[in-house]
């Protein structure tokens, strides 16, 4: 298919569809974004408009059954990507699904047996985009000892105060959302690229506002925990603990570590810095040109259907992983106890 049109359906057109993906597929020769449904006729229109795409679909179904469309990339929210990713496998289209993978592990599970039965075609997750930059970097000190034996793992993201007041948005509701809590998902998929998955998660939580009020201003319950802690055992055998919150003001900018017996790897603000047994600072490694990834979601996705790349930013593997993490973590934080994973 390396020297045939791809031609595109989009289902969904957020933020990050329009930012990103619709772009970054029209940049690339011979792709074709050709059709466009999103959650409302008008809303579709615009989009089509902004970025001369030729169909407006009344209904994501009239995109999936097009014999036309080669491919399907699904910016909705995440209460339909397990629907939408499977129908469009099913009907022979290879599939960009947007982060976060599902609702839950039990979707993402259904997911990737579908991709499984179809290994004809590509598919994709969004994936996290916080340190794609300093990824190879990490990885191959990690590889060289740089921190000898890797113990511990501290991620905290967070830095603004609770708003009681805000509206309900989509990730603060479990319908539309599932397990997937604030940005906990996207820091363990990097995580994941580091250093590997966990073993057992062990997690508490907090939900301040209880109700918020919704897009037609009724009240909603608020499921989603607005400050966690989770600890994990990794496969590893570091310990992790990430922090995730909308309540912790003046936190500063979101930030990891790796400890190791010998050294320390800091990330934050986009940069890597590092420093061994002997130093008294951390000082700031460069990342040499070669290791210096960044943002090429949509390039890999069409490399991957002309079969020149395989995929490795996300793959339903990995999703599925990152979904088990985030289920656990929740269920932990309402059930009480320890879970073990896989799921």
């Amino acid at each position: 298919m390396s020297n045939d049109p791809i031609r595109v359906g989009v289902i969904g057109a957020g933020a990050n569809t329009t930012s990103k993906h619709i772009p970054g597929l029209q940049a690339i020769d011979g792709v074709e974004v050709v059709s466009v449904a999103n959650r409302t006729p008008a809303s579709g229109r615009r989009v089509a408009q902004a970025f001369s795409i030729p169909t407006v679909a009344e209904h994501w179904s009239e995109i999936i059954a097009d014999p036309e469309i080669d491919a399907i990339v699904i910016g909705t929210w995440p209460y339909m990507h397990a629907r939408l990713s499977i129908a469009a496998l099913e009907a022979g289209k290879h599939v960009m699904c947007e982060a976060r993978m599902a609702r839950d592990a039990s979707e993402a599970h259904a997911m990737l047996g579908v991709a499984q039965a179809h290994p004809h075609l590509v598919a994709q997750i969004v994936p996290s985009p916080f340190t794609l930059g300093v990824d190879i970097t990490i990885k191959r000190l990690l590889a060289e000892g740089f921190l000898g034996d890797l113990l511990a793992i501290e991620v905290r993201a967070g830095g603004s105060f609770l708003d009681k007041d805000a509206p309900l948005h989509w990730r603060n509701d479990f319908d539309l959302s599932g397990f997937n809590t604030m940005t906990m998902g996207i820091w363990y998929e990097a995580i994941l690229r580091w250093a590997g998955e966990a073993v057992a998660v062990t997690a508490m939580g907090k939900t301040y506002v209880k109700t918020r009020r919704n897009e037609t201003g009724m009240l909603k319950a608020v499921r989603i925990p607005e400050h966690i802690d989770v600890i994990a055992d990794m496969a590893c055998g570091a310990q992790l603990h990430l922090q995730v919150s909308t309540v912790a003001g003046l936190a500063g900018a979101p930030e990891a570590y790796l400890f190791g017996s010998q050294g320390t790897l800091r990330f934050c603000d986009g940069k890597l810095t590092g420093g061994r047994r002997g130093d008294t600072q951390l000082a700031e490694i460069s990342i040499p040109a070669q290791e210096k990834g960044g943002w090429r979601v949509e390039q890999e996705f069409v490399n991957a259907i002309r079969g020149v790349e395989q995929i490795t930013h996300t793959s339903f593997e990995d999703g599925v992983k990152y979904m088990e993490f985030t289920e656990a973590a929740l269920r932990s934080a309402s059930e009480g106890h320890t879970f073990t994973l896989p799921l």
